[in-house]
C-alpha cells in the first residue's frame, strides 16, 4: 500500500510561507556537515538543520538576520539579503574548552533519557487524562519549491563533418517551474474530531475535499504517516514500526547525546539527539527530542528515517499548567526523495535514484520528482480533557461522515486554521478542470476494481477471473461472469457466471441473488446456486474471497475434481470488531469426476448429498478498520491474522449421507524489517471428525508433476503449495502444515539483473482414519511427515524467476533426482 501511496504522491513535500531561508551548516575546518544545529530569525522563528546540516526556515514576517548556533560552536549571526535564498554558514569551534571540561564519565543525556521512560504514565495524555478530545485540521500537499528548480531551457548541439546544429531544446524544467509557481501537484483537506474515552481513540472524519476527486480515494485519507501518540512503544513512520527511543527498553537499542538547552512556552527542555546504534545500508531511526527539565515529559520531537525516501516527522505541544502536562497540538510530516542505486517501478512509472552503492554510477540530470516533495501538516484545536466523552460506533478507528464530501464553502471557512493561498486555490481549480477532462477519478476507479479482478460497464462488473483458463480435466475453459455494482444498487446485488470447458465439452454456471440488511457492519443475505468443479480435498474457507490472479499455476495441472450441485444461503456481516464473519446453510449434490467409490457400512457411494452449516471468519485483532460512505476497509492492514472454519453436517436433512464434524484453522503472520527483508509464516491445520468422502478431505496443496525427468516437470510455482510433492501423492482427514519463508534485499549482478532472493521451508504432517474405506484412487498418509527446502530467484527478467526446492526427511524418494524440483516463478508488482 504505501508504494502505491508513494507513487500517487510523487507523481501527481513545507507549506510556501512568504519568506523562505534555505541552508546548510558546516564545521568550519572539516567542512562535514553539522547535524541539527539551532537557526533562530531575528523575529525568533526557529527550526534546525537535518542529519545532513541542511535546513529551511520559512516566516510570514520578514525575516533580516539569523543566529546559528551548535554545541561546542561559537555562535554565527548573520544578516539575510533577499536576493539570496541558500546559505552556506561555516561554525568556529570555540577555542577556550575549559567551561566543557566533563567532570563525570557518565553520559548526562542517559540520565534524562532514564528519568524520561520512567515518567512516561504520568506524562502520556492517554494515560493521566480520563479522556479528552478535539477537532483537527490537516492539509497535505505534494509540491516544489520554485526556487530550487533551475528552469532554463537547454539546448543540445551536435558536431559534424559540415559544423555544428541543433539536435534538441529541452524545456522541461523551464515549464515544470512556471507550473509549480502557480499550483501544487496534488491538495486534500481534511478536518476531523478526535475523541478518547479512556479505552480507545476514534477519528471521525467531519469534512474532505480532495483536488482533483469528486469521491476522495479513501486509502489516501486512512494512510498512517507518523504515530498519533509520541509515547507509544513502537514508533510508526510511513507503515514502518521502530522501537520508540523511550520505549523501555530503547537504551540497547539507541546512542544518546545532549546537544543544548532551550525555552519552549516559558519552560526549560534539554535538547537530546538519538540515533540507532546499528550501522546499516538502510538507516535507522533518528531525530531529537526536547525533554521537559521538571517533569521529564515530551516537549517537542523530531524524528527522521534517511533512505530510499528522506522521511521526517515533527511533533509539537503545548503546556497546560493545571493538569502538568504537554499536550499535542501539531504534527508535521514530510517526504523528499533520497538516494539510492535501484529504480523503483510501481504501476508502469518509474522513480529513479542517484546511486549512492557503486562509484562509477554517473550523475544522471535532474528530473522533476527531484524536486517533489510531500507535505503533511496537521493543528488541533477546541481541546478539552477530562469531561464526559460518547463514542459512537467504537469498533471502527476511523469513520468518514456520509455527507463529509460535500461540506458547503462555510464549513472549510469556520474550521480551516489558515486561508488557502492562491497556489491552493489555484491547485483546486486546475486538478478539478483537468480530471473531468481527462476522466482520471474514472479511469482510477477502473483500475482499482482491475486490480481485485473486475472490469466495470456501466452497473455490470465483469470477473476477469471467469474469462479463460486452463486444467487438464477441462482443457482450456472459457466464460463469462460478474456482479451488478453500486451503478445498478447499493441494497441489492445479481451475480454469476457461466464457463465451458472444450476437452470435457460440459457447461458450468453460477446464479446469486443478495441484499444488504445493515450498512454500517455491511451485513448481506445471498441465496445462490453453483454447478461447476472443485479440486479434490481442497481447502475452500467461506469468509475469504478468491484472490485475483493473472494464472492460477496450480489449476493448470488439475485431473482430478468433483462436480457439485450446490444450492446455499449465506449471511456475511462485519458486526464483530476487527472480524469478519460467514455462516452458510447449503445442500450440496458430489459425483467425483475420476475412478473413486466411498465404501461405509457396506454402503458404497459414487455420489452423494451433504447438507451443512458452516461458519467462517476472519480475526485481524491488529489491524484498523475506516467506515466510508460506501463501506468499511481494513484502512491499516496488520499481522498476525487468524481464520477459522466450522462446518457442522445435518443429519436426516434433504437426504444428507453422512455425520461429521471438520474444523480447519489457518494463521498468517508476516514481518518487513529495516534493511528491506521480509518474513513469512504460515500455519494451518485441519481435522474431519466422522464419515467424510475422499474429496471433502485434505491434499496439503501439492504442485509436482508425476513425469520421469526434472525437465518434464517444470512448471511454474504456486502461493504456498508444496513443489515437491505430487498431485494425489498424499492425502489426509486431519493435518498440519508450517511455512516459512524469508526474502533478503535484492542482489545486484548488472543494472537490469537484480533478482530478489527467498529461502523457503514447508513441513507438513497428516494422518487418515479409515484409510480402506477410500477405493479407486492410491494414496499415501503423512505420519511420519514432510519437508521441503528451496531458492527462489524472483524477478530475474520482468517479473519472471526461478525456484529450485528438494524433498528430504521420512517421505524422500529412493531416487535423488525425484525429490528435486525446479519451477518458475512470476511475481507481479502492482504496487499495493
Amino acid at each position: 500500500m504505501k508504494y502505491f501511496i508513494a507513487l500517487f504522491f510523487l507523481f501527481t513535500l513545507t507549506i510556501q510561507a512568504q519568506f523562505q531561508i534555505n541552508g546548510i551548516v558546516k564545521d568550519a575546518t572539516t567542512k562535514k556537515p553539522l547535524p541539527f544545529a539551532s537557526i533562530v530569525s531575528n523575529e525568533d522563528t526557529n527550526t534546525i538543520s537535518d542529519v545532513d546540516g541542511k535546513f529551511s526556515l520559512v516566516s510570514k514576517n520578514k525575516i533580516t538576520s539569523i543566529t546559528v548556533s551548535y554545541i561546542g560552536y561559537t555562535k554565527n549571526t548573520l544578516p539575510v539579503d533577499n536576493a539570496k535564498i541558500f546559505y552556506k554558514i561555516a561554525l568556529e569551534q570555540k577555542t577556550n574548552p575549559l567551561h566543557e571540561v566533563l567532570v563525570s564519565n557518565v553520559n548526562p543525556a542517559l540520565a534524562i533519557i532514564k528519568k524520561t521512560i520512567e515518567n512516561k504514565t504520568k506524562n502520556n495524555p492517554q494515560e493521566k487524562l480520563k479522556s479528552y478530545e478535539f477537532k483537527a485540521y490537516n492539509k497535505l500537499i505534494v509540491t516544489a519549491n520554485p526556487d530550487s528548480i533551475h528552469g532554463d531551457i537547454d539546448s543540445v548541439f551536435v558536431n559534424n563533418p559540415y559544423g555544428k546544429y541543433l539536435k534538441e531544446i529541452d524545456s522541461t524544467d523551464y515549464k515544470f517551474k512556471l507550473l509549480i509557481k502557480k499550483q501544487h501537484l496534488f491538495q486534500t483537506e481534511k478536518i476531523s474530531q478526535y475523541q478518547y474515552d479512556g479505552k480507545r481513540l476514534k477519528e471521525t472524519i467531519l469534512g474532505t475535499k480532495m483536488a482533483g476527486f469528486k469521491q476522495p480515494v479513501y486509502e489516501i485519507l486512512s494512510f498512517n504517516l507518523q504515530s498519533f501518540s509520541i509515547y507509544d512503544t513502537k514508533y510508526e513512520l510511513f507503515e514502518t514500526k521502530y522501537n520508540s527511543p523511550i520505549a523501555r527498553d530503547a537504551l540497547k537499542d539507541y546512542n544518546f547525546k545532549l546537544l543544548d538547552t532551550v525555552t519552549i512556552n516559558g519552560r526549560n527542555a534539554y535538547m537530546v539527539y538519538f540515533k540507532n546504534k546499528k550501522e546499516k545500508r538502510t538507516a535507522g531511526l533518528e531525530g531529537i527530542l526536547y525533554i521537559d527539565e521538571t517533569n521529564y515529559a515530551v516537549a517537542k520531537a523530531i524524528m527522521r528515517i534517511k533512505g530510499i525516501l528522506d522521511i521526517s516527522a515533527i511533533h509539537e505541544f503545548n503546556y497546560i499548567p493545571e493538569e502538568d502536562l504537554w499536550f499535542p497540538t501539531q504534527k508535521k510530516f514530510k517526504i523528499v526523495k533520497g538516494n539510492n542505486d535501484d529504480d523503483i517501478k510501481i504501476l508502469g512509472g518509474t522513480i529513479q535514484f542517484d546511486g549512492d552503492i557503486k562509484e562509477d554510477l554517473t550523475p544522471r540530470k535532474r528530473e522533476e520528482s527531484d524536486y517533489v516533495y510531500l507535505l503533511s501538516q496537521t493543528n488541533n484545536f477546541d481541546i478539552q480533557y477530562n469531561s464526559t466523552v460518547k463514542i459512537n460506533k467504537p469498533i471502527v478507528a476511523v469513520e468518514i461522515k456520509d455527507d463529509a464530501i460535500s461540506k458547503p464553502e462555510s464549513f472549510w471557512n469556520e474550521f480551516r486554521k489558515d486561508s488557502l493561498d492562491s497556489r491552493s486555490q489555484k491547485t483546486y481549480l486546475s486538478l478539478d478542470s483537468i480530471s473531468i477532462k481527462k476522466r482520471i477519478e474514472r479511469r482510477l476507479n477502473l483500475v482499482r476494481k482491475v486490480l481485485t479482478g473486475y472490469v466495470p460497464f456501466k452497473s455490470w462488473d465483469f470477473d476477469l477471473r471467469k474469462i479463460i483458463s486452463y486444467n487438464n480435466y477441462e482443457g482450456l475453459r472459457l466464460g463469462l461472469g460478474g456482479i451488478t455494482n453500486d451503478y445498478f444498487s447499493k441494497k441489492y446485488r445479481i451475480e454469476g457466471y457461466t464457463a465451458y470447458g472444450l476437452r470435457d465439452s460440459e457447461f458450468k454456471y453460477n446464479i446469486g441473488i443478495g441484499t444488504r440488511v445493515n450498512k454500517f457492519s455491511n451485513t448481506w443475505i445471498s441465496l445462490n446456486y453453483t454447478d461447476d468443479l472443485r479440486e479434490i480435498a481442497s481447502i475452500d474457507y467461506a469468509v475469504e474471497k478468491r484472490a485475483f490472479k493473472i494464472y492460477d499455476p496450480r489449476a493448470i495441472n488439475f485431473s482430478t475434481l468433483y462436480r457439485y450441485e450446490q444450492w446455499k444461503i449465506a449471511l456475511e456481516s462485519k458486526i464483530i470488531p476487527k472480524v469478519e464473519s460467514t455462516l452458510a446453510l447449503a445442500s450440496t449434490f458430489v459425483t467425483p469426476q475420476f475412478n473413486y467409490i466411498y465404501s461405509l457400512n457396506g454402503k458404497s457411494y459414487s455420489n452423494y448429498n451433504m447438507t451443512t452449516a458452516t461458519f467462517s471468519l476472519k480475526w485481524s485483532p491488529y489491524s484498523d478498520y475506516m467506515q466510508t460512505p460506501t463501506g468499511r476497509i481494513e484502512s491499516e492492514k496488520r499481522f498476525p491474522k487468524f481464520t477459522l472454519q466450522l462446518t457442522q453436517s445435518l443429519p436426516d436433512v434433504l437426504k444428507n449421507d453422512f455425520s461429521y464434524t471438520k474444523v480447519d484453522f489457518k494463521a498468517d503472520y508476516q514481518i518487513k524489517y529495516l534493511n528491506g527483508q521480509r518474513t513469512f509464516l504460515l500455519f494451518e491445520a485441519g481435522k474431519a471428525f466422522g464419515d467424510l468422502p475422499l474429496p471433502q478431505l485434505y491434499n496439503n496443496a501439492p504442485n509436482n508433476l508425476n513425469k520421469e525427468t526434472i525437465i518434464k516437470r517444470i512448471t511454474f510455482a504456486g502461493k504456498n503449495s508444496f513443489e515437491t510433492m505430487f498431485f494425489n501423492e498424499f492425502f489426509s482427514s486431519e493435518y498440519m502444515t508450517f511455512q516459512f519463508k524469508h526474502g533478503f534485499n535484492r542482489i545486484f549482478i548488472l543494472k537490469k539483473l537484480k533478482p530478489s532472493l527467498d529461502f523457503v521451508t514447508r513441513m507438513a504432517w497428516g494422518k487418515m482414519e479409515n484409510p480402506e474405506n477410500h477405493i479407486g484412487i492410491d494414496f499415501k498418509t503423512l505420519e511420519k511427515g514432510y519437508i521441503e527446502s528451496g531458492i527462489e530467484l524472483n524477478k530475474i527478467f520482468n517479473g519472471l524467476g526461478l525456484g529450485g526446492y528438494y524433498r528430504y526427511g521420512p517421505n524422500q524418494l529412493s531416487k535423488f533426482e525425484d525429490n528435486i524440483a525446479i519451477k518458475l516463478t512470476f511475481v507481479l508488482n502492482l504496487g499495493i
